[in-house]
């Protein structure tokens, strides 16, 4: 069973990455462009240059669509692990410690997951995939590896 499993590990990962890559950038869309309920469910939009939600938005949409491609995935993802550490820290531990007192869930979870995918990658259906195989069939240094099995 193990084997079975191991064998669609890139599988999980890719669909993983672009269900977290797509859910991160509709968060950034809805705060710049008012779609989907706007900012923070308002149906407005977040002021351009405002700190620190347009800024926040700005990452979460271009990293959010760059995870999503799988395109520089371990870059965007660090970017948007960091982001959300960020606004835990400086947004919803302000109010209370813990996540489900402070309304931070959301933030932790989207750091932890992006967090995991700085040491995944991007696993399959990813354009950074598509890249290294390239790169590997031009004599260049393959991105893909083999997954880690305990």
């Amino acid at each position: 069973m193990s084997a079975r499993l191991n064998s669609a590990q890139p599988y999980a990962i890719g669909l993983f990455r672009i269900v977290l890559g797509l859910l991160f950038a509709v968060h950034g869309a809805a705060s710049l462009f008012g779609i989907l309920g706007g900012a923070a469910g308002t149906g407005g939009t977040i002021a351009a240059g405002t700190w620190p939600g347009w800024y926040a938005a700005v990452i979460q949409l271009v990293a959010g669509g760059l995870v999503l491609l799988g395109l520089c995935t371990r870059g965007a993802a660090l970017i948007a692990s960091g982001s959300m550490a960020y606004a835990y820290f400086d947004v919803h531990q302000q109010v209370a410690l813990w996540p489900i007192q402070n309304g931070g869930e959301l933030s932790v979870l989207f750091c932890w997951a992006f967090f995991l995918l700085v040491f995944t990658g991007s696993g399959a259906f990813g354009l950074d995939r598509l890249f290294g195989r390239r790169a590997a069939a031009d004599g260049g240094r393959a991105a893909e590896q083999a997954p880690v099995t305990a």
